[in-house]
């Protein structure tokens, strides 16, 4: 047990989108919330006992994975991912009470915000400089001191550090999502809902043209979707890289179970991150439940053979 069961850290500091996407969850209203500086760090609080989850970002829609998440997940000791969140992100342009669109010549934000506003700025403020804060809330702190002229970042952000959103609903791509996970210490597997997702992270047995075939294909002959795909240096060498995955379905799946089994066989080393509820609440595709189907067809034709029963396959 953590030593501080009540307490629930984030990426921050106070105002970032990590800290509104903790604020869906229910987390929020029964533990006592506190940023972490880092991703390193809020997970550490975890693996210290000092906060019993941590929420992090882990993929965005426009700028793809969350390296640092990633990297944490596969090393140090072992974390669970409990649930994730989805958290539609919308920028707005924060600035000192007063201050017009005339007299920005300084703008600052999380490098990963600049990216998702970077035909805007060309469009509006093709001459502003463009300076990188360690995050959004951090921009907007920035701001308020004086440092620069306007950050992006939530709008309500505003409020907090006494700044006024000049324009709001700012973003290249109007349905740009981040996605963050809820990270726990190891416990049981949660009771599969139907529509689950697990994650492993995958160290091939050796450098190949077919260690990522390899990998694939424990997934594929069994049916089993992956929704994520990435590949992370080792720190070995280079060349050297592990896969971190997301698959659809439930570990309590026979399908999944024996994947992972098969992963674990071929492996150098697997790491099981956990199955939890889908954020959008997908349900199960059709080849999943195909896939169920067939299993259970395979594990009822192998009892029979056993039991000398015959076999009643049709030709």
């Amino acid at each position: 047990m953590p030593a501080h069961p009540q307490r629930c850290t984030y990426l921050g500091p106070e105002g970032t989108f990590t800290e509104a996407a903790l604020g869906t969850l229910p987390e929020a209203t029964t533990h006592e919330l506190f940023p972490s500086a880092t991703v390193a760090a809020a997970l550490d609080a975890v693996r210290d006992g000092d906060a019993a989850a941590a929420l992090v970002p882990i993929e965005n829609s426009v700028e793809g994975p969350v390296t640092a998440t990633l990297d944490e997940l596969a090393t140090g000791q072992p974390l669970t991912i409990r649930r994730e969140v989805l958290l539609p992100i919308s920028f707005a342009l924060l600035v000192r009470p007063g201050t017009t669109l005339d007299d920005v010549k300084s703008v600052t934000g999380h490098p990963v915000a600049q990216a998702q506003v970077r035909r805007w700025l060309a469009r509006h403020l093709p001459h502003a400089v463009w300076e990188s804060a360690a995050s959004n809330a951090e921009g907007a702190r920035l701001v308020r001191d004086g440092r620069y002229d306007c950050a992006f970042a939530g709008e309500f952000a505003a409020r907090r550090y006494g700044l006024e959103a000049l324009v709001t609903d700012v973003n290249d791509a109007a349905t740009a999502t981040t996605r963050f996970v809820l990270l726990g210490p190891p416990g049981r597997a949660a009771a599969p809902t139907g529509r689950d997702k697990t994650s492993v992270v995958v160290w091939p047995e050796a450098d190949g043209p077919d260690a990522l075939l390899e990998v694939l294909q424990e997934w594929a002959v069994r049916g089993v979707n992956l929704l994520r795909v990435e590949s992370r240096p080792t720190g070995e060498g280079l060349g050297r890289y592990c896969f971190s995955i997301d698959a659809e379905g439930h570990i309590g799946d026979r399908p999944v179970s024996e994947a992972l089994m098969g992963l674990h066989r071929i492996s150098r080393k697997i790491r099981y991150l956990g199955s939890y509820e889908r954020a959008d609440r997908a349900d199960a595709t059709m080849q999943a439940r195909r896939a169920e189907r067939r299993f259970a067809l395979a594990a009822d034709w192998l009892a029979r053979c056993l039991h000398g029963l015959g076999d009643n396959t049709a030709p």
